[in-house]
């Protein structure tokens, strides 16, 4: 008899539900019970659908004194008293793309749900005093210390950070509401916040300068995502399940998971961290697909790219200083630290010697993702038209036929409608980036553009092809700067055989021009 099907929490960020109805949970309740004896508060920064909500949730059954939820969890050994504290939970998502008016009846609405229990003051009049009074009053009833948790603390200001005017009002408002819980220290036991970016302790927590921010603490590295040794450990059954239904060995499956959802560090050492949200969907549809990305581009971040003129292929691989990704949002000068905080680039290495950080895409399912969402900005209004040629595109490359597939890219190129900026060379190189970034879906692609050229290198099965673009110049000067590169000795290594591509593209017609192929 076939064991039962496990249930994957996808989409289900509560504690007690998840342990109630047994689904799957991996146990950080080891970090829950550190996190809450060291600090007073803290703020915790990771990227969207890594779990922050189910980490605040698992804090709040932990000071509701909820010992039966935590049996047979790490927390069992470290936690004897489970006394239960007064517990203010605001989960602030649900102010997203609010303006002012409906921003201010949000937060009456998330303090009326707890007036309900420990009363009202007719002269608590704003938020910010009705804050106040709830800490008070629940510490005067119950005798006991408050919690308070906030998560996603930043939602009402993501969606308006490019909007100067907009941000200004809606922080103030956001300010005013945090600022009692300075006052109340006395009132207060434990503190969380959690969110995307880190919005500068001026803006909105100019009085809690005594907060600990843990999103780059070693011992916290692990705290959201799944590690792979936890996945190697709590998620073996789970590996062969899927190794079984695609046929391929479960090392074959940790390779491929690999590939595409894992690659995250929050800090330097860390371990390997996997994206939660797209594990447990792939593990629940038993395929590869893509996740994180299909559960929506936030189109601040397009805008912004768009504001700070940010190519598509400057996207990866920086290197930066610490206060130069881990800075307040409202005062940045370039994209890194919102693509760092949102997840599109995260830490790859460290260079202790000069105290610089490389910064780089995570994984496939970013790459690919990232690449779809900005592919519209190239080629104007016709992504399922794209999505199809690159499709097609793989298989000719994939059959060895490059002729084919350069033939199929020349069609596709002269069709598409003028882009308003089009007149400058970069734009084909970028272009180019992206259609043949999302190639790598299908085959394994290293696209590099040191300004001024693009070279493509692609991998097959059988056959490692070697690209370089010239824009209007000719195929034969592309072909001379390959055998300058030595490409085929660079590549001997690999044991495939070495296919050179040399690309003329031709400005004029807005397609490619000529190619030479040579084995």
């Amino acid at each position: 008899m076939e064991a039962l099907q496990r249930l994957y929490p996808i989409g289900i960020q509560t504690f007690s539900e998840i342990r109630e109805k047994n689904y799957l949970y991996i146990d950080k309740t080891e970090y829950v019970y550190r996190m809450t004896h060291f600090a007073k508060y803290v703020f915790l920064s990771r990227p969207r659908r890594f779990g922050k909500s189910l980490l605040t949730s698992t804090l709040h059954s932990y000071f509701s004194g909820r010992k039966d939820l935590f049996q047979g969890l790490a927390m069992e050994r470290f936690e004897k008293e489970w006394i239960e504290y007064p517990v203010l939970h605001f989960d602030m998502s649900t102010a997203k793309h609010v303006g002012k008016d409906e921003l201010i009846s949000e937060l009456e609405r998330k303090l009326t749900t707890y007036e309900r229990i420990y009363g009202r003051n007719e002269e608590d009049i704003y938020v910010n005093q009705r804050l106040q009074g709830l800490i008070e009053r629940a510490y005067k009833q119950t005798g006991r210390q408050v919690v308070v948790l906030i998560d996603e603390y930043d939602a009402p200001l993501l969606d308006v950070v490019h909007e100067k005017e907009n941000l200004g009002v809606l922080r103030n408002i956001m300010r005013n509401f945090y600022s009692p819980l300075k006052a109340c220290d006395p009132y207060l036991k434990y503190v969380f916040l959690t969110g995307i970016t880190k919005f500068s302790q001026l803006s909105i927590f100019s009085e809690l300068n005594n907060i600990k921010n843990i999103s780059m603490d070693e011992p916290y590295a692990a705290i959201c995502g799944i590690t792979e040794d936890e996945m190697l450990t709590q998620m073996k059954e789970d590996m062969e399940r899927l190794a079984a239904k695609l046929e391929i060995t479960p090392e074959e499956v940790l390779l491929k998971l690999k590939e595409n959802y894992d690659g995250y560090h929050f800090t330097y050492p860390s371990p390997d961290i996997y994206n939660p949200f797209s594990l447990l969907n792939a593990f629940a549809d038993g395929k590869f697909g893509s996740y994180w990305f299909g559960s929506g581009t936030p189109t601040y971040l397009i805008k912004m790219l768009e504001k700070f003129g940010v190519e598509p292929s400057e996207i990866g691989n920086n290197h930066a200083e610490v206060s130069a990704f881990d800075a307040p949002t409202e005062t940045m000068t370039d994209i890194i630290p919102l693509l760092y905080q949102s997840g599109y680039i995260t830490i790859k290495d460290y260079d202790e010697s000069i105290d610089l950080y490389t910064l780089d895409i995570p994984n496939k399912e970013v790459r690919l993702g990232l690449m779809k969402s900005l592919l519209p900005n190239y080629v104007a209004s016709k992504t399922r038209e794209t999505n199809t040629m690159v499709a097609y595109l793989s298989r000719d490359i994939r059959n060895d036929d490059m002729d084919s597939a350069l033939r199929r890219l020349q069609t596709f190129l002269s069709t598409i409608p003028y882009c308003d900026n089009t007149r400058y060379e970069g734009h084909y190189q970028q272009m180019f980036y992206i259609i043949f970034s999302l190639l790598g879906s299908f085959v394994d692609v290293e696209v590099r553009t040191p300004r001024g050229r693009v070279d493509v290198v692609l991998r097959t099965k059988t056959t490692l092809y070697v690209m370089e673009l010239k824009l209007d110049k000719t195929a034969v000067e592309a072909m001379e700067q390959i055998n300058l590169k030595n490409y085929p000795e660079r590549f001997a290594l690999c044991g495939l055989p070495v296919v050179k591509v040399a690309i003329n593209f031709d400005s004029e017609r807005c397609t490619i021009g000529e190619w030479i192929i040579e084995k």
